[in-house]
C-alpha cells in the first residue's frame, strides 16, 4: 500500500487525527474521556498549515537534543521494499525524506508546499497529473532534488521494469497506482508529468516521502549515466544494475548513500542500541526550527519506555503499541510537566491465517474466529489507554467512515460451543487430550508475532479461550518476526501484527488480491476472485459511488473468507515534556512536524 506498513504494517510489518498555548504544566490539567490532555487535539495541525498546503513554520527551535522512544528499530533507508517496509522506518524517514504530500494529525492530505509548488490534474482523458517542484530544493549532499528523483520513483514502483530473465528489476513493496502510469516524463528539471492508462482517484497518495529515493546515488552506485533515459523496456543490464542497488544497496548504513531531502538527515546509526541520530539538513529549504539533534531509540518494552520518560532518559514516548500500565504511568506524570495523548490511528491489529498451512481448511478458520472473544481482549488491554476502544468490525473501513459496516460481530466471539460445533460438523473429532483432530492433523497451531508485551498478552487470552473449544494454541514470539523476513516468507500458521495505512484505500489492494509476484503483501496466500475483481473495480472507478460499493464488496468477501480477524483499531499513545507540542500522526509518527518544534516556555 502507500505502502501499507506492517506495524511491527497498513506494515509493521509486520501493515489507511494542534497550536498549544501551554501544556498541562505542573498541574494535572483536565483530560478527555481517553485520558488525553484536552488541548492535545489542537496540536494535530501544523503551525503554518494553510488550506490544502503544508509548510513547516519557521520557529525559533532550540539548541539541544530531543530523545524519542519508539517501539521498534530502524532497518532501512529505502522503506519501500518488501523486507524493509515498516512503520518504524517511516516514523524516522518522515523527517528525512520529502514527498509530494504531508499528512497532518487529522490525516488530512496536504501538498508539501516546502518542496512542491503544485500537483495538478491537467487532463481527465487520459488522466494526467503534473508536479511542479520548487526551485533550489537540494539533497543534504548538495545535489539537486528534481525531476530525476520523481522519475526514479515511478520506474521503481511501476512493476513494469524487467530484467532479461523476465524478473522485476526493482522489488517494490507495492506497485498500486504507479502501475497505471504508462507515461512518466521530465518536461524540465522541475516539472514531472504522469499519464495514466485508467483513472486513479488516489493519485495524491503516490510519490510520498519514502517513495522518492535519490536518483543521483542510484546512478552513481549502479553506473547508470541518466536514470531518466531508462525505460521499462530499455537496456536490461542497466535496469538490473539500477534495480539491484535500489532494492538492496540502501540497506547497509552508509551516510554518504543516505542524503536527506527533508529537514533532518541521518548522521549516525547504532545497531546495538537500536538508535538513530538525526541532525538538521543544512540545505533544507523550509523552516529552520526544531531541535538541533534528535535521537530516536527503539524501546520494545512500552512500560520501560514510560519509565524512561519518567526518569528523564527520553523526552518523548511515542508508541503505536498501547499498553495499559505504561499509559497509567505516563498519565501520572502531569506534575512533572508531561502531556499525555491518545488517538485512534489508521492502524489495526489483526490475525492473518495462513492458507498455505492448516488454515486452508475454511471450517478451522471459521472455528478460530468463533472462539476469539475480541471484547475481552479490548477490555483487558486497551481501556486504560483509550476508554472508548472497541473491537474493529471491518477490514477496509474504519468506524465512522462512509461505507463502514459491521461484518465481524456475527462471525467472531460466538463462544467455545459454537466453535466446537463447527469443527464437529466438519468431521473434526475431539481426541483423548481434548484437542480436535482430522485426517491426522490436530487443531494445534502457533500464533506468531514480534517481541511485544501486548501481543503476548493477546495470545495468552486467546489460548485460554481456544482451549475450552478443543483448540490448542502456542505463543510464538520472535523479535525478528516482522523485519527478519518470516512474515514476508509466510513462515507462520497465524500471524498477529498490525497494518498501518495512509488514507488511500487503493493501497489495500496489494494486501488482499491474489499474489502474482514477490512485490505483493498478500503473505497469507488468500485468493478469491470476488476480492480481486472488487479491488480492481474500486481502484479504476471514476465515480465515487461505484468506488465505495466496490470497496464494500471487497470488504464483505474478505470477511466471508474468514481470512483475517480484525481485533481493534490501534490507539496511539504518546507523552512528552520540554517541547511546546507534539502530536502522533497516525501513519508517520511524531516526527512529521519536528522541524517546527520549540522548547516549552
Amino acid at each position: 500500500m502507500r505502502k501499507s506498513k506492517a506495524v511491527s504494517a497498513w506494515s509493521l510489518v509486520a501493515a489507511s487525527a494542534l497550536v498549544l498555548s501551554a501544556c498541562s504544566g505542573g498541574d494535572s490539567g483536565s483530560t478527555d474521556q481517553n485520558g488525553s490532555s484536552t488541548d492535545i487535539k489542537s496540536m494535530a495541525t501544523g503551525k503554518a498549515q494553510n488550506g490544502e498546503n503544508f509548510k513547516l513554520a519557521d520557529t525559533k527551535g532550540y539548541e539541544g537534543t530531543v530523545t524519542v522512544g519508539i517501539d521498534d528499530g530502524y532497518s532501512g533507508y529505502n522503506n519501500d521494499t518488501p523486507d524493509t517496509n515498516t512503520s518504524y522506518n517511516t516514523y524516522i524517514l518522515t523527517a528525512v525524506l520529502a514527498g509530494a504530500d504531508v499528512l497532518d494529525g487529522n490525516n488530512k492530505v496536504l501538498l508539501n508546499n516546502d518542496v512542491f509548488d503544485s500537483w495538478e490534474v491537467t487532463s481527465k482523458a487520459p488522466q494526467t497529473v503534473v508536479y511542479k517542484i520548487k526551485p533550489n530544493v537540494k539533497w543534504s549532499d548538495n545535489e539537486a532534488f528534481d525531476c530525476d528523483d520523481m522519475y526514479l520513483s515511478w520506474l521503481a514502483h511501476s512493476g513494469k521494469a524487467k530484467t532479461s530473465d523476465g524478473k522485476q528489476a526493482f522489488l517494490a513493496a507495492s506497485t498500486t497506482g504507479y502501475q497505471l502510469i504508462n507515461e512518466a516524463t521530465c518536461k524540465d528539471d522541475l516539472t514531472f508529468e504522469t499519464k495514466y492508462t485508467e483513472p486513479y482517484l488516489d493519485y495524491k497518495g503516490l510519490f510520498n516521502s519514502t517513495a522518492i529515493m535519490p536518483a543521483h546515488i542510484v546512478e552513481k552506485r549502479s553506473n547508470v549515466p541518466d536514470i531518466t533515459k531508462l525505460t521499462p523496456t530499455s537496456d536490461a543490464a542497466q535496469l538490473k544494475a539500477a534495480g539491484e542497488f535500489w532494492t538492496n544497496g540502501f540497506k547497509a548504513f552508509k551516510a554518504e548513500d543516505m542524503p536527506a531531502s527533508g529537514p533532518y538527515k541521518i548522521t549516525a546509526f547504532d545497531a546495538n542500541q537500536k538508535a538513530v541520530t538525526l541532525e538538521k539538513n543544512p540545505n533544507w529549504i523550509g523552516g529552520k526550527g526544531g531541535p538541533s539533534k534528535i535521537v530516536v531509540k527503539a524501546m520494545e518494552d512500552t512500560k520501560a519506555m514510560a519509565t524512561a520518560l519518567q526518569n528523564g532518559e527520553i523526552d518523548i514516548a511515542a508508541s503505536t503499541q498501547p499498553d495499559a500500565t505504561a499509559a497509567g504511568t505516563m498519565k501520572s506524570l502531569a506534575a512533572q510537566g508531561v502531556t499525555y495523548g491518545s488517538a485512534s490511528q489508521l492502524t489495526f491489529e489483526h490475525i492473518d491465517l495462513n492458507y498455505k498451512r492448516m488454515f486452508k481448511d475454511k471450517n478451522l478458520r471459521k472455528a478460530f474466529f468463533e472462539v476469539v472473544n475480541r471484547q475481552e481482549i479490548t477490555d483487558k488491554l486497551l481501556k486504560e489507554v483509550q476508554a472508548d476502544a472497541t473491537p474493529l468490525n471491518s477490514i477496509v473501513f474504519m468506524p465512522g467512515e462512509q461505507g463502514f459496516k459491521d461484518l465481524y460481530s456475527s462471525k467472531a466471539g460466538l463462544g467455545a460451543e459454537a466453535a466446537a460445533k463447527t469443527l464437529t460438523d466438519a468431521g473434526w473429532v475431539k481426541g483423548g487430550d481434548g484437542i480436535f483432530a482430522k485426517d491426522g492433523q490436530r487443531a494445534s497451531f502457533k500464533i506468531s508475532h514480534n517481541q511485544n508485551t501486548r501481543r503476548q498478552q493477546t495470545v495468552e487470552i486467546i489460548i485460554s479461550q481456544a482451549k475450552a473449544a478443543g483448540i490448542e494454541i502456542t505463543d510464538d514470539q520472535d523479535a525478528n518476526f516482522l523485519k527478519g523476513g518470516r512474515l514476508a516468507a509466510s513462515d507462520y500458521d497465524a500471524a498477529l501484527f498490525g497494518w498501518s495505512a495512509a488514507p488511500f484505500k487503493a493501497e489495500q489492494k496489494s494486501i488482499y488480491i491474489t499474489r502474482v509476484d514477490d512485490s505483493s503483501q498478500n503473505y497469507q496466500g488468500l485468493s478469491n476472485p470476488t476480492i480481486d475483481s472488487s479491488f480492481e473495480a474500486a481502484v479504476k472507478a471514476t465515480d465515487e459511488a461505484v468506488q465505495l460499493e466496490s470497496y464494500q464488496k471487497a470488504d464483505q468477501a474478505i470477511a466471508d473468507e474468514y481470512a483475517t480477524l480484525p481485533l481493534f483499531q490501534t490507539p496511539s499513545m504518546w507523552a512528552f515534556k520540554g517541547i511546546d507540542r507534539t502530536y502522533m500522526q497516525s501513519y508517520n509518527g511524531v516526527l512529521w512536524n519536528a522541524g517546527e518544534w520549540e522548547q516549552k516556555k
